[in-house]
């Protein structure tokens, strides 16, 4: 495929990389709201509160742990071929997933998922890094966010519906259809990219960060699940994998052929960026997780009212993302940023607003300022991420924009939901206190377990239900106020480091123009 095919065709190009893009960020978000049919042991699978967690976890342990490696492997062996790769992968884990008969067997099913998806996601970044030239890559990498943001939004909306029609399968099977007409699309457009000089492998520093990222991530899982920071279980990998994360960046700083040169950092473009996106999603998306528990359990919304309540955050995606890049080129990045962050530090602190009686109307427009502050803090942020690099390394750029992305994500969702467990806990102490030994570990864990178990109390237990609404608002509040002092920092760090407009900031020369020269680099299909 010739490059002026490559260009007439850009737009399509993008539209079936967002597609792919979809139906990973989807999956998660689909799932969210099929796990307590999955608990149910007629309609589902009879799953733990331990095996529900795991079903995710599995999932998030692997996509953050291999999302360097396949970044890097796209480079080296071709985008084009690791992400068809990676969408077979994902579309067989998902009819796995869809016709598990055990909470086992989907839990490994999960982790193949995850293994797809760490496949798939850095490519498509990379791709479109290779395919838009620096003056439209601004407004790509803006649809490309708002379909991260979308897919957020819209996943419970879809499984809301489909288990109202359909068996718990159906969330993972609805995956297999769109992945075979993705991989079909993907064969006949996208062309083939790579690096021209990839140099020799780096299996040290691949090995380094798989290490690292998966100790890290299983640390902050098992602190999140059980709650105890402080004990050997989630110490001693949080402090082994930042500690081989630091030599693995101690290791590429020194080798002639790194898989991806740390040294970049000293550009405030990358550096800043990264922070962005990685204090953002801790606040954003820990707070984001347990709304869905204050829409069912707190408001007794059905899967999928409590679905269509994210519409408005979905709107604000499609309406702020795809301008983005209009509103860097006027105002600079840094301005862009730092409102963003200041919208989703208004949007956390609006969770105050929010109580067991709120107007649903209330937590529309604070989803509605979450998003549009999201739309204007990812798609600047990912470009200053990937304009900082040359284009034979799109690949590890991408990997590290969103490596950075996840592992906030599973952090957030972790100490936030230890918070709120906390308080929740605390405030229920003497409650809990009065009920039998196996009631009180059920409605000690969560919201929902305490729901469940006044049902099963019958009338002794209608008690139990308000005192352990209000013990989660209480713990939602405060998480919330926690989560917005962190967007604050990270609108600090944006003001602080990132280069404003080009012409102000005195910006290096873009990496197409640096040192390594930047190519398309497009093969025949």
């Amino acid at each position: 495929m010739d490059p002026q095919s490559v260009h007439r065709r850009r737009w399509y190009i993008l539209a079936v990389l967002t597609v792919s893009l979809l139906v990973v960020v989807l999956d998660n978000t689909i799932l969210n709201v099929a796990l307590k049919t999955i608990a149910d042991p007629e309609e589902g699978l009879g799953a733990t509160q331990s095996q529900l967690e795991w079903a995710i976890n599995s999932y998030t342990l692997v996509f953050a742990g291999l999302l360097f490696t396949f970044g890097v492997l796209g480079d080296r062996a071709g985008r084009k071929r690791v992400l068809i790769g990676g969408m077979v992968i994902f579309g067989i884990a998902s009819l796995l997933s869809a016709y598990a008969q055990t909470p086992d067997q989907l839990v490994w099913a999960r982790a193949l998922m995850g293994l797809g998806g760490a496949a798939v996601m850095p490519q498509t970044l990379s791709i479109i890094t290779n395919v838009f030239e620096p003056q439209e890559r601004a407004r790509a990498i803006g649809i490309w966010a708002g379909a991260v943001g979308l897919g957020v939004a819209i996943g419970p909306v879809t499984g809301g519906l489909l288990l109202a029609h359909f068996w718990w399968g159906s969330v993972f099977f609805v995956n297999v259809p769109v992945i075979v007409a993705g991989i079909a699309l993907i064969a006949l457009l996208v062309p083939e990219s790579r690096n021209p000089l990839p140099g020799r492998l780096d299996p040290v520093g691949v090995l380094l960060s798989i290490v690292g990222l998966v100790a890290l991530s299983y640390g902050i899982i098992h602190g999140g699940d059980t709650g105890e920071w402080l004990t050997p279980g989630a110490l001693a990998p949080i402090i082994g994998g930042a500690a081989v994360l630091g030599l693995f960046a101690w290791h590429e700083a020194r080798s002639d052929h790194p898989a991806f040169d740390v040294r970049l950092f000293r550009d405030p473009r990358l550096s800043a960026a990264v922070a962005s996106i990685a204090l953002c999603f801790f606040a954003a998306a820990g707070v984001f997780f347990f709304a869905n528990f204050y829409l069912q359990s707190v408001r007794g919304l059905t899967p999928l009212q409590s679905g269509l309540m994210v519409l408005p955050f979905a709107a604000a995606q499609l309406m702020f993302s795809p301008r983005s890049a209009a509103m860097v080129r006027r105002f600079g990045a840094k301005a862009v940023c730092t409102v963003g962050l200041l919208l989703v530090t208004a949007a956390l602190v609006g969770y105050q607003f929010v109580d067991e009686h709120s107007p649903l109307w209330v937590v529309g427009v604070v989803f509605f300022l979450q998003g549009a502050g999201m739309a204007n803090v990812m798609p600047p942020a990912t470009e200053s991420v990937m304009s900082a690099l040359p284009r034979e390394k799109a690949g590890a750029g991408s990997a590290l924009n969103n490596t950075a992305r996840q592992v906030a994500v599973a952090l957030g969702v972790a100490v936030l939901g230890s918070v709120v467990a906390s308080v929740y806990r605390g405030d229920l102490a003497d409650r809990l206190a009065a009920l039998p030994a196996g009631a009180r570990e059920a409605a000690g864990q969560s919201i929902e377990g305490a729901h469940a178990v006044a049902a099963r109390l019958g009338p002794a237990g209608e008690g139990l239900i308000d005192p352990a609404n209000a013990a989660f608002m209480h713990g939602m509040h405060t998480a919330s106020i926690a989560a917005a002092a962190v967007a604050f920092l990270a609108s600090m760090v944006v003001l602080r480091w990132m280069p404003g407009r080009a012409q102000d900031a005195g910006e290096a020369v873009p990496a197409e123009t640096s040192g390594t020269p930047g190519r398309r680099e497009t093969a025949k299909v």
